[in-house]
């Protein structure tokens, strides 16, 4: 896994906050690095307030690989790329990235299942959104 695997980029600052007792940036942290890079991504592409739509995502499924730490301060960089891209949920992997390194630092795995905002009763993903999730398959 490299930074070139990923088709997109956020980059994402950390806080003084972040780091824990240890002197790394804490483990629930990198879970925010996910939610913060998937949300803005589809942001800034759609142009539009996602959470004005029909239906949104919400976080189904996560995970991650803690390959290397990450610290203050300092930016990170979040690849993402889509690993599956079914009719109502969508599986984000995301790379955390500082530095120079091309390495990931953690790789994480990031599934948004989509629900109408009346009811929360599972639905497609709206056009908008899918537009925007198939450049990263």
């Amino acid at each position: 896994m490299s930074r070139s695997d990923y088709p997109a980029t956020r980059t994402i600052s950390t806080r003084w906050e972040d780091e824990d007792v240890y002197g790394h940036v804490n483990n629930v942290v990198y879970y925010s690095f996910f939610d913060t890079a998937v949300n803005g991504y589809l942001i800034d592409t759609t142009g539009v307030d996602i959470r004005q739509l029909a239906a949104y995502g919400i976080v189904a499924e996560t995970s991650c690989q803690f390959l290397r730490e990450l610290r203050f301060p300092g930016d990170v960089d979040a690849g993402l790329k889509v690993t599956k891209l079914g009719t109502s949920s969508v599986v984000y992997e995301i790379g955390l990235f500082q530095g120079d390194s091309e390495e990931p630092a953690a790789v994480g795995r990031f599934v948004h299942v989509y629900v109408s905002g009346s009811d929360r009763a599972v639905t497609p993903i709206p056009d908008v959104i899918r537009t925007v999730l198939e450049p990263l398959t």
